[in-house]
């Protein structure tokens, strides 16, 4: 019977909703406005674990499974070389395929493209074939043969590319496959990380309830005169509370709906958009189905209980609601402040408790504590407007009228900027916890980005070919001065001592003096001069007893590893050697561009044939000109011209962990949409106060002083 009634009563209510003439009509459709916009973010944030979990899904689907290992050419296996490469502030992925025969095509691949030829995203082509990407263009010096499909892409804004070549050997190629399709295992997060997470989705995820809390109470004064009208021809008072909840219900129902249409219509434009270099295809962004039920059954059932909450203290009788008639007894603080001080209790215990060597954290007391201090703060607002305009009585008629408005009933007012208050709150709190945790996972490199900005290596190199390619970067525009050496090794001659594995050994550069001066403090240097180079313990360096065991001036060592491993390729056991000369000179190293301390032997191209290397390695440090655009690119496309597997690296001065970056991506995401749910809380909340206040405002500006006439043509005055 009492469930029939509860019924019956909301069915009344939500009548009442619909067909209460124009403004009841559009209180309901405000209402369903500001719960929309609420429902469609609640929904996107439901839609996030999968839209992310997709982006993994097809990462995994179009790497190279490196589950077995593949050594020899055959009729399936293929060799790939991974060639992301930087374009402006873009990303471009980029794999390079050799098949053996019969290779498998790649993911989103609708054929093998043949060699010299590639298959591109869309993105990629439009930006290829728009005047911005005129630059990227002369780096991948290879035909346009089709596009990839979604399967090979992570995202529609994917920039990536799929190359047929000839050119990889075993010198330069990444590795061997024989099919696409593998995942490497997640590592743990650690407790930082964790605890970031979990703060940031209580703080994005609370304005949003907050808000939709907030817009189920639009127009609760017009609505307590029709309650005060249904008291009078009969009803009583728990009726027409429970008839208040039915109009509530049916702004919240039209809520669903409305937001459940702006999700949908929302979410066909997911790929246009990217936010923080995170796009989605559409079909990614769909709400976990638990999650989503969980936000369809909070809304309307939030609606019914805070409207049943925000009467329990009106007086809604037959002639008048007491809200209207007589000041309301003043806000209770302590319940408030015993929200913040039960936040605070559970909060506290974790400070200093959480490491990042841990992977896990006490989940309950942080999402526990957290909602309870960023509520108590949202209750607390109401009171301190209340106490803050309490004393305030003279000013003008516009002042007067809003004070006393706030004398009177602060409770819309404070709901209004509730939302902002969560938002602003947690805001800090993220931020907090972002400076905090900067320096575990923001550490310096090393590099010194003053001396040089790119670096350039190529495999292969001699100093004659290494000084073409010096010249060539040279004469790239943008470049101030472009350095280079070729790395090598050199051995101790003799087979191994007892207690040694391998005959020990040492890097050797050789470069011109201007390059070597990059390595090492060197008193003087002349074409033909030979240094031992000592790194005096320096971190990652060898202990200098090791290195003058091979080089020192004076002793003879080998050019060519005299015992190459067992799975090594075979050579002279009389290789070429070479004898340092007695008269080179001992130096310190000091820290090269890169922020390593180098160890072993350096010398000028005429003191050594650099043919006679073992697998010579052609680094360039390229020093850039900031004042010239895209001078960066344009060393990349030198170094593409010059050999397409060359890699390149940025200096960076300090680097990021990716797995926070990765979480301060999603952060930002998410932050995205719930300050555009702020805004329009603000624009519809306002509208609602001005429907609801017009007599109120007609007042003022019927009592208002008339504007001052404009000025006379004749003589410029006030008044002729």
């Amino acid at each position: 019977m009492k469930l029939r009634t509860w019924a019956r009563d909301l069915a009344l209510g939500a009548r009442f909703a619909v067909t209460g003439g124009r403004p009841g009509l559009l209180r309901t459709l405000l209402t369903a406005t500001g719960v929309g916009f609420g429902v469609a973010l609640l929904l996107l944030a439901a839609s996030l674990p999968n839209m992310l979990f997709q982006r993994e899904v097809r990462e995994a689907v179009r790497a190279v499974d490196g589950s077995r290992e593949v050594t020899a050419p055959g009729p399936a296996p293929f060799s790939t070389l991974d060639r992301t490469t930087t374009y402006r502030d873009d990303v471009v992925s980029g794999l390079l395929l050799q098949p053996d025969g019969d290779a498998p095509r790649s993911p989103g691949a609708a054929a093998f493209p043949r060699t010299g030829e590639m298959l591109v995203s869309p993105a990629l082509r439009d930006l290829l074939d728009s005047p911005e990407g005129a630059l990227l263009e002369e780096r991948l010096p290879y035909e346009v043969a089709g596009t990839l499909g979604k399967d090979g892409l992570i995202g529609p804004a994917d920039l990536r590319y799929v190359a047929h070549v000839d050119f990889l050997d075993t010198d330069n190629l990444d590795g061997r496959g024989e099919r696409f399709g593998w995942s490497v295992p997640e590592e743990p997060k650690n407790a930082f990380l964790i605890l970031l997470v979990v703060v940031a989705c209580v703080v994005l995820l609370l304005p949003v309830l907050v808000f939709v809390a907030t817009a189920v109470r639009f127009g609760g004064e017009q609505r307590d005169r029709r309650l005060a009208a249904l008291r009078l021809v009969g009803a009583d008072a728990p009726m027409t509370r429970r008839i208040a909840a039915g109009e509530s219900l049916a702004g919240a129902l039209l809520g669903l709906l409305t937001g459940a249409g702006l999700f949908a219509a929302a979410r066909q434009f997911a790929g246009a958009f990217t936010l923080w270099d995170v796009n989605a295809f559409p079909s990614d962004v769909t709400p976990l189905p638990a999650l989503a039920a969980l936000a369809l059954v909070t809304v309307p059932v939030a609606s019914v209980a805070v409207t049943l909450v925000a009467l329990r203290g009106v007086a809604i009788e037959p002639l008048g609601v007491v809200r209207d008639s007589a000041p309301r007894r003043r806000r209770r603080l302590w319940w408030r402040l015993l929200l913040l001080a039960a936040g605070a209790a559970l909060l506290a215990p974790l400070m200093g408790r959480v490491s990042v060597t841990e992977t896990s954290i006490d989940t309950v007391p942080v999402v526990t504590g957290t909602v309870l201090f960023l509520i108590g703060l949202t209750t607390l607002l109401p009171w301190l407007v209340e106490a803050g305009v309490k004393r305030l009585h003279a000013g003008p008629v516009a002042w007067q009228l809003a004070v006393r408005r706030l004398q009177l009933s602060s409770g819309t007012a404070a709901r209004a900027v509730s939302g902002i208050v969560v938002a602003a709150t947690g805001a800090i709190a993220l931020q907090m916890l972002f400076q905090a945790m900067e320096n575990e996972f923001a550490l310096p490199t090393g590099a010194d980005s003053s001396r040089a900005q790119v670096v350039v290596g190529f495999r292969g190199r001699t100093a004659d070919e290494a000084r073409d390619i010096t010249a060539r970067f040279a004469r790239t525009e943008g470049v101030d001065e472009a350095m280079a050496v070729v790395e090598s090794h050199v051995w101790r001659p003799g087979p191994p001592e007892e207690g040694e594995e391998s005959a020990p050994s040492a890097s050797l550069r050789v470069g011109d003096c201007s390059s070597l001066r990059e390595y090492a403090v060197l008193p003087s240097c002349e074409d033909g001069d030979v240094f031992v180079l000592l790194a005096h313990g320096a971190q990652g360096s060898p202990d200098d007893a090791r290195t003058t065991a091979v080089a020192r001036p004076g002793a003879t060592v080998a050019l060519r590893d005299p015992h190459p491993p067992e799975d090594g390729p075979e050579r002279p056991a009389d290789g070429p050697r070479w004898r340092i000369p007695a008269g080179a000179k001992v130096v310190d190293s000091r820290p090269d561009p890169t922020g390593m301390y180098q160890y072993g032997v350096l010398a000028t191209p005429s003191a050594l044939d650099t043919g006679l290397l073992a697998e010579p390695y052609a680094q360039n440090m390229v020093r850039t000109d900031p004042a010239v655009p895209d001078a960066a690119d344009r060393v990349r496309n030198t170094a593409a011209a010059i050999d397409p597997t060359a890699w390149v690296k940025d200096l960076k001065e300090t680097e990021r962990d990716a797995a926070f970056s990765s979480v301060r991506t999603g952060i930002l995401v998410g932050s995205t949409p719930t300050m555009l749910l702020v805004a329009a809380s603000l624009l519809v909340t306002t509208l609602e106060q001005l429907r609801d206040r017009k007599r109120l405002l007609s007042s003022l500006v019927a009592s208002a002083p008339a504007a001052p006439p404009w000025p006379c043509r004749c003589c410029g005055r006030r008044r002729c």
